[in-house]
């Protein structure tokens, strides 16, 4: 794993290193902070609960982590620096690995960043704290999940804005399938079976579930999965364009 540590460490030093994770941080605060206090009607709802705070999370990342992922590897591959790290003395597997990590630490340090809402909410009420941390851990994972597919995509392309528009469509889909609204509209024209099918792909039903206290050990597995399946094929990706 030494190999994975030098490549997470390197490339989590770079992110402080420009002012992106500066950027990154402020907005995905300010937005956090907007959206749980004033745009979902936290003071009307009368209850000191972090509701709002969490049912944006699959939007903001939507924005924000593709702008985040599309870095990864489209940058390495048009400034050339992707052949010197290629000449490395690493697998393939342990450079996928450790820029993937480096930038999961980098959005869960910007997740940890909000705990004043946290602190906030109790301080004005009682929520279940229980139910708090499962959601964060579910947001945590859930921002795994797009990194992994924003990653894997940035890798086959050399332009970010191209590996930007294709993780945010790709990561919307995935989303929206699970909105209950969407079903809806679906249900009206396809069978039910394909509808849960689809559902049971996305971020979001998953994350629903662990939002609601409930750590499940599917909704983990799945997460897992789809984490491991997106990094498999980025490597696999960088091997072909190795290759050529």
């Amino acid at each position: 794993m030494s190999g994975v540590l030098a490549v997470f460490k390197r490339e989590l030093r770079s992110y402080f290193a420009t002012p992106i994770a500066y950027v990154f941080i402020v907005i995905f605060l300010i937005a956090s902070g907007l959206c749980t206090f004033y745009f979902l009607g936290f003071y009307e709802s009368g209850q000191a609960d972090l509701q709002a705070f969490f049912y944006m999370h699959p939007w903001l990342y939507l924005f924000l982590v593709p702008a985040l992922s599309m870095r990864l590897w489209a940058e390495e591959r048009k400034s050339g620096s992707i052949e010197l790290l290629m000449t490395l003395p690493l697998e393939m597997w342990q450079v996928v690995v450790g820029k993937f990590l480096a930038a999961w630490v980098f959005t869960g340090i910007a997740l940890a960043l909000t705990f004043p809402i946290w602190i906030t909410v109790n301080y004005l009420g009682k929520p279940d704290n229980g139910v708090v941390f499962a959601a964060y851990v579910g947001s945590f994972l859930m921002a795994g999940a797009f990194l992994a597919v924003g990653a894997c995509i940035s890798a086959a392309t050399k332009n970010q804005v191209i590996a930007f528009i294709l993780s945010f469509i790709t990561c919307f889909m995935l989303l929206a399938v699970g909105v209950q609204l969407v079903q809806q509209v679906m249900s009206a024209w396809a069978p039910q079976w394909l509808v849960d099918g689809l559902a049971s792909l996305s971020f979001q039903t998953h994350f629903d579930f662990i939002s609601k206290g409930v750590i499940d050990l599917r909704d983990i597995v799945y997460f897992a999965l789809l984490i491991g399946a997106c990094l498999y094929a980025n490597a696999i990706v960088l091997q072909l364009k190795k290759a050529d």
